[in-house]
């Protein structure tokens, strides 16, 4: 089953809940609702579409409604509980169908029993829900959720439960922490409570929780209600604030996770704002140490906690104090193996990845996937922060140079990429990406050397095709054709904002870059150039203003220029922007004279129309009406009541109805007048739409006549060429004339010059004749001694070739000795060596011989002991013998 299809049968099932809440259709409803649940459709309200509309919008009724059954409530809830994770639907459920104060009713219903589950799963998509988001403090059930948060955290610091299962403290903790950050209503209603003083120490104790969440969310509360207060003084002392700061460091570092890594950072970029805090940090001797280990957390894989680092970065770059330390710890450290790394070309980012910060933040920029655009945005802000604070000092460091050297393919690659057939969300991404990333390379430009090396592997090719594809998507979105949803959000003016910046920078390029000044010239004469220029002209930004300024300074003296076109759409601009004023206004009197209905739900959203709401009023009525009479016929049957009773019985209910058809004829007649108002806006629109369809044959009507003025002036301008032509080549050969008559007339005097001249050159000539046969008889001398002095260098020359004869023979006998030498030198040190040897031996054998000369000393008296051992073996056995003979005798 498709989305469309399960939405269309989630409709009917609301539908007939609504009509007949009996169980079998409660049953159906969280069927349906189930179904779309497992579909995973976060983005659903994105679409703008009317039937997802129509089904939250009856979701969030009846989950607002006390007769829904707690089962069928709790299923919406898990339903809006995914819905809320996408930021677009969250901001679209917050602003349009008032989520926030149904959720309220609900917990406020249930507030006597504040751990049942509906009740916690209501706190939790409220806290994701208010995250970042504004809440007005006099909406519905407001006051009561805060009373319910303060009264469940103060009694539950006294329990002090550790358990996850149970436990709402977290929770409520959190919810509190968004409900009173920015939010100065709220903040002041909870000051005005009795019991404040109570919930600041129940904040401070647990600040000694052993959960780094319940910690964060406390500190987080407290600096939102007491830094600038007498609590807060004490609490953010300077003899403290340095192991508070250590601890939300640590907090980021080593969190539990994401939830607690997002509310650390934003208590330390709400700490930041305050100037007394930010001067502490200024002063903290660890900062260098701690913002190390922050940035090592880029290298996980996790968007949403890069995303939350990088806004940390970023605002700690706001504090002029601590730019300056945040570069030193970026690119300082980095400079050898950055400097490695850029001559290795494969490796280069996955070598270093895991200990530069600076290439963690390159890795953020290369080819970001779908949920990584914020990460890749808030990168290209960080490091146009810190080079612009690197690149502002008097010398460029070296490491720098070289970051440079890395970041800029991986920038230039963010250019490419765009297709012109992409859906809208894409588009408006990718503009916003090369608005950032031409403003990160204009910064860079700023500096002579930095500029070089960008200029370097930049190319006017990239540039034209980029600065084309996005005028072909600014030119489909034009909003004289597209009508804006929003002047400074519509797809026309981002994508103008990223062709103005794409355009300065090859004009700040133009004169490095080969043929990017034709590129640069031929796209300001661009006819879709018109569209970008017109919104710069006409923006609310003073930024925006100053370079269209610059852009048609440089475009106004081009021959092929549209001037004429750009004025009719700054005009088309102004006069659609003072439409658009008067509809707002006409539109908030309509809201004024329809004020919503007040249905059976506590909090419920408006209904989508009026007729809606009437139909769906007048039906409850003739139900109720119906119901009434059934039991007005089932009492008078089974009962038989007394006639005076049924009389006041059947009175009150005539009373009954005729207030009921009075109700509905006065919601008739508003129905009759709405529809009036909605004839006579409908003709408004049509005498509109036939007004824009006679300005759009006017406009074609101007451009026919501008292509013909156009023709004449470029025909024109041929034929001033021509004559312009013809009087230079007049005026050139009269000039050329005059220039030959005063050459002759110089000429002539040179003549009579010269002939004086030549006269005083004859007279020398002469003279020099005479000298020239002195000097050459003193030649022929000069020779022949140069001739004898040669035969002398001959003779000498001889005398030394022999002498380097025997020279070269007496060389040789000496190397030939030198050899002989180390002949003998080397038979010697064998000789030393085989002396050595034998030496050695000589000893060994000496020693092996004394060895064995006692061996030997031992043997012979054992030997000598045995001998006497035999000898005395002998004479006792001779003996013996001859005691023998005589005993047998």
């Amino acid at each position: 089953m498709d989305v469309t299809t399960c939405l269309k049968s989630l409709l009917l099932a609301i539908h007939q809940y609504r009509d007949n809440r009996m169980a079998h259709n409660a049953a159906q409803l969280q069927k349906q609702v189930e179904e779309l649940s497992g579909m995973q459709c976060v983005r659903l309200l994105s679409s703008g579409q009317v039937l997802p509309s129509e089904c939250v919008c009856g979701l969030v009724e009846l989950a607002g409604d006390p007769n829904t059954s707690p089962a069928l409530t709790g299923t919406i809830i898990s339903l809006l509980a995914q819905l809320v994770c996408d930021d677009e639907s969250r901001d679209v459920l917050q602003s349009s169908y008032n989520l926030t104060s149904t959720l309220a009713s609900i917990i406020h219903c249930h507030s006597a029993t504040p751990r049942e589950p509906l009740v916690l799963q209501c706190l939790k998509v409220l806290q994701r829900l208010t995250y970042n988001g504004r809440i007005f403090h006099c909406a519905n059930y407001i006051h009561e959720l805060i009373d319910f948060l303060m009264s469940n955290i103060i009694a539950e610091v006294n329990v002090y439960i550790q358990s996850h299962n149970d436990d709402i403290t977290m929770p409520c903790l959190g919810l509190m922490a968004n409900l009173v950050r920015y939010n100065l209503s709220v903040q002041t209603h909870i000051k005005a409570l009795s019991n404040v003083k109570v919930f600041y120490r129940t904040l401070i104790n647990f600040l000694a929780h052993n959960s780094l969440t319940v910690v964060v969310f406390a500190l987080s509360i407290l600096a939102s209600l007491t830094l600038n207060e007498d609590v807060g003084e004490k609490l953010f002392h300077a003899k403290n604030i340095h192991q508070t700061f250590q601890l939300i460091f640590n907090i980021i570092v080593n969190g539990d996770g994401t939830l607690t890594r997002k509310y650390s950072v934003d208590l330390l970029v709400d700490l930041l704002k305050n100037p007394k805090m930010a001067d502490y940090l200024t002063r903290y001797e660890h900062f260098s140490v701690c913002v190390s280990q922050v940035l090592g957390l880029l290298h996980v894989k996790d968007p949403d906690s890069a995303a939350k680092v990088l806004e940390l970065l970023l605002a700690l770059c706001g504090v002029s104090g601590l730019r300056s330390l945040l570069c030193e710890v970026v690119f300082r450290p980095a400079a050898p193996r950055l400097r490695a790394a850029s001559r290795r070309q494969g490796a280069g980012l996955d070598a270093g990845q895991k200990t530069e910060p600076g290439l963690a933040l390159i890795q953020w920029l290369s080819s970001p996937a779908e949920g990584e655009e914020l990460c890749c945005l808030q990168a290209l802000q960080l490091l146009t922060e810190l080079l612009e604070e690197a690149l502002g000092s008097q010398v460029v460091s070296v490491c720098v140079l070289g970051f440079v050297e890395l970041l800029v393919p991986v920038v230039l690659d963010l250019l490419q990429g765009l297709d012109p057939a992409a859906p809208d969300s894409q588009l408006r991404t990718h503009c916003i990406r090369t608005t950032h990333t031409t403003s990160l390379l204009l910064m860079l430009c700023s500096e002579d050397s930095v500029c070089r090396v960008v200029s370097r592997q930049m190319s006017s090719q990239l540039c034209l095709s980029q600065v084309e594809l996005l005028l072909s998507c600014c030119h489909n979105n034009d909003p004289l054709t597209c009508p804006l949803t929003g002047h400074d959000s519509s797809l026309s003016q981002v994508c103008g904002e990223a062709v103005l910046k794409a355009v300065e920078l090859m004009s700040k390029l133009r004169q490095q870059v080969k043929d990017m000044e034709t590129s640069f010239y031929r796209i300001l004469q661009d006819q879709r150039m018109v569209t970008p220029l017109s919104l710069a002209l006409t923006s609310s930004h003073r930024e925006h203003v100053q370079t269209g300024l610059r852009l048609l300074l440089e475009a106004t003296p081009l021959p092929d220029f549209p001037s004429l076109v750009l004025g009719e759409s700054i005009a088309a601009n102004n006069a659609y922007r003072q439409r658009e004023a008067e509809l707002s206004v006409k539109r908030v009197a309509v809201q004024q004279d329809f004020p919503a209905p007040m249905g059976k739900s506590l909090s419920g959203p408006s209904p989508s129309s009026p007729s809606h709401s009437i139909h769906s009023l007048i039906e409850k009525l003739q139900n109720g009406m119906e119901s009434k009479e059934g039991r007005l016929q089932d009492l008078l049957e089974a009962k038989a009541l007394a006639l005076s009773q049924a009389d006041r019985l059947i009175t009150q209910y005539r009373c009954q109805r005729a207030q009921a058809e009075a109700e509905a004829r006065k919601l008739a007649s508003m129905l009759k007048e709405a529809e009036q108002r909605r004839e006579e806006l409908q003709v408004e629109l049509g005498s509109q739409v036939l007004e824009a369809e006679r300005a759009k044959g006017d406009i074609e009507e101007l451009l026919q006549h501008n292509a013909r003025l156009q023709a004449d002036s470029q025909e024109h301008q041929s034929l001033k060429g021509s004559y312009n032509q013809l009087l230079n080549r007049f005026n050139e050969s009269e000039r050329l004339l005059k220039e030959l008559q005063a050459a002759h007339i110089s000429l002539i005097k040179q003549m009579d010059t010269v002939r004086k001249t030549q006269d005083t050159l004859r007279l020398q000539h002469d003279k020099a004749l005479c000298e020239l046969k002195e000097r050459e008889e003193q030649m022929k001398s000069f020779q022949s001694e140069l001739q004898q002095r040669n035969r002398d260098i001959t003779g000498l020359r001889g005398e030394l070739r022999d002498q380097e004869e025997r020279g070269r023979a007496k060389e040789k006998e000496r190397e030939e000795l030198e050899e002989t030498v180390d002949i003998l030198r080397k038979e010697l040190n064998k000789t030393e060596l085989a002396r050595k040897d034998a030496s050695i031996r000589a000893s060994s054998l000496e020693l092996q011989k004394a060895q064995v000369e006692a061996k030997l000393q031992k043997k012979e008296d054992e030997l000598n002991k045995h001998s006497s051992m035999i000898a005395m073996i002998h004479s006792l056995s001779s003996g013996k013998q001859k005691s023998d003979v005589n005993l047998s005798l």
